[in-house]
């Protein structure tokens, strides 16, 4: 070939070439395609999610899906507060794919809570986690709302409980039976609103799903009660005021903020109050014949914002409550 020979490659060597060449397009190109593939594989596993979700929803009545969504609002609330009481992490690390990209709540921490508090409350977070995705694998619902869970948002209610401003502020943190009188807050509400809402719903579906809510709602509030039960007259230091004093304060105050009469006992109460008009231990509340209380969307709403009107954000809501039936009432 003589000179040429080593500036012009042979046929085969310009063939060899060309496959190298080839290969190493394919080399590039293969993980480009395979992402594409797996970012539409993964778009397509949504689509079908969110297109089994429609489809179960549609089968409900109108009504009841906006009963059954409602609750998410305190689903949430409980949650979190559960979550980041025993575990010092919300959702957003417990169960990411249910915030619906929601914003984290504000003041959340963990509290100081004696171990066997701390694997009571760790059992209702994550029963709340179960609540909360029962909820949205029934209807679409709706992203986490914005909520309040700081310091600062419990002493406000506590302030507006005894009608002054305690001093120091009432820190729910702090310790096991402050953490166990600010959850004394919680549960009773979203149990009253399933009570309120059963014989609303027309699907059977709805009301099962309620029915299992409702139970262990129940259970929640009851244990919480009896904790609190067993110290009622502790007094809650540094205040000199007793838990039972403070239940009976936090029950006054719904009451008074739901605006439809008594439909909140605290854990001792006068016994014309109590089981058969004859007792004044109250571990369990209900009315004359010890039945559930039952409450409406509206005075669930005046409750949780704080503010006795359903029109009005604020409390654990800052930003209002969600969905169809909150945001009616927000527009």
């Amino acid at each position: 070939m003589g000179a040429f020979g080593t500036i012009f490659p042979s046929s085969s060597c310009t063939t060899t070439i060309h496959l190298l060449i080839l290969l190493v397009l394919i080399l590039i190109q293969a993980p480009a395609s395979t992402l594409a593939q797996l970012q539409d594989e993964e778009m397509a596993a949504e689509a079908k999610a969110a297109d089994a979700a429609n489809r179960r929803w549609a089968h409900l009545p109108r009504s009841d899906v906006k009963l059954v969504e409602f609750p998410l609002n305190l689903e949430y609330l409980e949650c979190e507060y559960f979550l980041w009481g025993s575990m010092g992490k919300g959702m957003d690390v417990v169960a990411p794919e249910l915030v619906g990209g929601g914003p984290p709540p504000i003041g959340a921490m963990e509290a100081n809570l004696d171990n066997f508090t701390r694997d009571i409350i760790e059992q209702f977070a994550l029963q709340e986690v179960g609540h909360v995705r029962a909820i949205k694998s029934t209807v679409k619902g709706f992203p986490r709302p914005q909520l309040d869970l700081s310091r600062s948002n419990f002493a406000k209610i506590m302030d507006q409980a005894f009608g002054q401003q305690l001093e120091p502020p009432f820190d729910p943190y702090a310790n096991s039976i402050n953490y166990l009188i600010s959850s004394y807050v919680i549960p009773y509400v979203g149990l009253t609103d399933y009570v309120g809402a059963n014989p609303r719903l027309k699907s059977p579906r709805s009301k099962r799903l309620v029915a299992g809510l409702l139970a262990v709602e129940s259970g929640q509030d009851a244990i919480i009660r009896a904790l609190l039960y067993q110290e009622a007259e502790m007094e809650v230091a540094p205040y000199n005021i007793t838990v039972a004093e403070f239940t009976s304060r936090i029950s006054e105050l719904r009451n008074e903020l739901g605006r439809d009469g008594i439909k909140d006992e605290g854990i001792i109460v006068n016994p014309a109050l109590g089981a058969e008009g004859k007792i004044e231990g109250n571990v369990i509340a209900g009315n004359e014949y010890s039945l559930a209380y039952m409450r409406t969307p509206q005075e669930i709403l005046r409750i949780v914002c704080g503010t006795g009107s359903e029109r009005e954000p604020g409390g654990f809501y800052p930003e209002g409550a969600s969905g169809s039936i909150a945001g009616s009432y927000l527009r």
